[in-house]
């Protein structure tokens, strides 16, 4: 089979950006309102807080912990942070804070409970070292791996503390649930390429494991990257006013990512493969939480993997960092699917993120709550939508029965369900438009704002009344008055100044991690302004090298400016030596097109190597540089000159909550 490549999932990859914390201003953030400590005391009254059972749970099976207060890589940089959330105090089961949701500092305090676990005799993971967990499984010769975490360095860690304490072991096999790098990035801290191509190792993947893995963020990734610094709260700091959980988990690890291509492709439910004498069976869940993702059981421990489609949280049909929306019609039914086919078999539940669930009665009825739900919020909206409701309204009408609300595993600490039920509507309406012709040619933001603004009686008129709002509690409605003071004039200090304490206050008030981290990331930025601060490049050697052709070819039609390739008529033929392969690039009427074979008659040829090619991608040299060298041969420079200019370069740390550049 021709090997494909991949690019790192940018959603992830930008979490774990260097950012630099010293060179930010958090001088100006406020405590909680007692409006806010108020809406933070309702949570208490509607959940039960006094079951521990979730404790007993993730603390169940406990071996032991990494040994340091921090995993370093091997030049010594920090990978993992133990100490970054002791302020959660979770042995002292310290109360929540005036400034966090106490549903959220529940799931804070549970996602930091860290280390090595028996989940079962032959059944192992490792939680808390990175967004996700890397669990082990005694095969009968060594170690089954299922996900490796985001980074080599975490795996590595993982597989280390698993050989001290439990059973030194070779690696002999490995699955990855879906196609997000905080499953698959590690792999190369456990197993080598050689191991996989061998067939020393097997290595089980679902269909179209490497292509969605790139088909979601490398076009649109430099404003899903921008998204996620604010999603998971890359500038804030870690305490009580700032980050405390991702969601998720805790946080992403700071590393080297790799991928390997799987050597073993499941593509139908009812798919069995047998790995080091375990024999497992599979359900496809292509379309739910991933594009590419299977959940899976193991006969010999009655385990069921629930993939990232079975959670301790309500997740996402849209995510914040932006991304296609998912179908959360076929999440309901393939978490039915697990239900009916397995549900009165497994008797331990695990999976890539958060803790275990032991029992045949208890999972199956998570299972049960959990699909609906998924479908309650699918059926509701439709049903509301049908009857002329906007998504706004529907985001507004429903909730979640009783008895489903009520369980902390539909709790919305990573999804919710307002935003997931604005996009059930996007899936079968379109999001952009709720079908009201007044907003269907609306002004754009910043010309609109100023009409506003005018309206109401000017910057000073609107702030005036925002305040009076805001000293009623009225967050909600002092940020989106305000949004239309700061688009009409960035300048208008107070105006900012006044809806970042209400963003903060939002944030403080929210259940969702995500949804804290985007309030809170804004009100850092409207107060201080966006820091450009520097930013780790998570494109590996490992990752680069493998990158499709063609889809660069396509990312670069997605830099092309109109107005600078106007007129420009090219053609380029590229040759890979050490390939063998030929592709091209059409340029015609500001439209880049790019095949997989030369073109007649063009305009001009370049002739390399994949490596250079590779390294050119890095960084690590240029084409004039490679030229210089005599490494690259192009018949005519000026014309790659041309195309190279007419590229926009994108920047990464453009406006959010004020307008960019006009």
């Amino acid at each position: 089979m021709k090997r494909k490549g991949i690019l790192i999932c940018i959603f992830l990859s930008l979490c774990i950006m260097s950012l630099g914390e010293s060179k930010l201003d958090y001088s100006k953030r406020k405590d909680a309102t007692k409006f806010t400590i108020d809406k933070n005391k309702e949570i208490e009254t509607q959940l039960d807080f006094s079951n521990k059972k979730d404790f007993e749970e993730a603390r169940k099976g406990f071996i032991a912990t990494w040994p340091d207060n921090k995993i370093l890589d091997a030049n010594g940089n920090v990978v993992w942070d133990f100490e970054s959330f002791n302020f959660l105090e979770v042995d002292k089961e310290k109360k929540s804070p005036d400034t966090v949701n106490p549903s959220l500092w529940r799931n804070a305090q549970l996602n930091q409970i860290n280390g090595l676990f028996k989940v079962t005799d032959g059944i192992y993971q490792v939680r808390g070292f990175d967004l996700g967990n890397i669990t082990f499984v005694r095969g009968d010769k060594g170690w089954i791996v299922i996900d490796t975490c985001t980074t080599t360095e975490i795996a590595k860690a993982g597989y280390e503390l698993l050989k001290k304490n439990v059973e030194n072991l070779p690696i002999t096999g490995i699955i990855v649930t879906h196609s997000h790098i905080d499953h698959f990035g590690g792999i190369k801290g456990i197993v080598s390429e050689v191991d996989i191509t061998s067939g020393k190792v097997p290595f089980v993947a679902p269909e179209g494991f490497f292509e969605e893995s790139v088909s979601e963020n490398l076009m649109a990734g430099n404003a899903m990257g921008r998204r996620a610094s604010y999603m998971y709260g890359s500038i804030l700091p870690k305490d009580e006013k700032g980050t405390v959980d991702a969601g998720l988990g805790k946080g992403v690890s700071v590393g080297t990512n790799t991928i390997l291509e799987p050597s073993k492709i499941i593509e139908e439910t009812g798919g069995k493969v047998t790995i080091d004498g375990i024999e497992v069976e599979f359900i496809m869940a292509n379309g739910t939480e991933a594009p590419s993702e299977f959940i899976f059981y193991i006969p010999k421990y009655k385990a069921l993997c629930g993939a990232e489609v079975i959670n301790r949280t309500l997740h996402n049909i849209s995510t914040l960092r932006g991304a296609q929306t998912r179908d959360a019609l076929k999440w309901a039914k393939t978490i039915d699917e697990v239900v009916q086919i397995y549900g009165n078999q497994a008797e331990i539940m695990f999976a890539p993120h958060f803790w275990p669930k032991w029992g045949q009665k208890d999972i199956k009825e998570m299972l049960e709550n959990h699909r609906d739900a998924y479908k309650y919020i699918h059926d509701q909206t439709l049903r509301l939508a049908n009857q002329g409701r906007t998504p706004i309204e529907i985001s507004e009408l429903i909730k979640l029965p009783d008895a489903l609300n009520g369980e902390f595993y539909n709790r919305g600490y990573y999804g919710t369900v307002s935003h997931d039920t604005k996009a059930v509507y996007d899936k079968y309406f379109g999001a952009w438009w709720d079908g009201n012709p007044a907003n269907l040619y609306k002004l754009p933001p910043v010309e609109a704002a100023k009409n506003y603004v005018e309206f109401m009686g000017g910057e000073d008129e609107v702030v005036k009344k925002a305040q009076a709002s805001y000293d009623k509690g009225e967050y909600r409605w002092v940020v989106e008055v305000l949004n239309q003071v700061v688009f009409a004039n960035p300048k208008n200090q107070k105006a900012r100044d006044l809806s970042a304490d209400a963003m903060e206050q939002l944030g403080y008030q929210s259940e969702s991690g995500p949804w804290r981290a985007y309030f809170l990331t804004g009100a850092q930025e409207l107060r201080n302004g966006v820091v450009e601060l520097p930013t780790t490049n998570t494109l590996s050697k490992d990752m680069i090298n493998g990158l499709p052709i063609l889809n660069f070819l396509d990312y670069l039609a997605v830099r092309i400016n109109p107005e600078k390739a106007n007129g420009l008529d090219l053609k380029i033929n590229i040759k890979f030596t050490d390939l063998n392969e030929d592709y091209s690039m059409v340029l015609k009427n500001s439209v880049l097109n790019s095949y997989n074979k030369p073109q007649e008659n063009p305009t001009s040829e370049i002739t390399l190597t994949r490596e250079t090619f590779g390294k050119i991608l890095l960084g690590e040299t240029t084409f004039k540089d490679e030229v210089e060298k005599n490494t690259i041969q192009i018949t005519n420079i000026e014309d790659v000159n041309k195309l190279q200019n007419s590229l926009d370069n994108f920047k990464f740390w453009f406006n959010i909550v004020e307008p960019n550049e006009q």
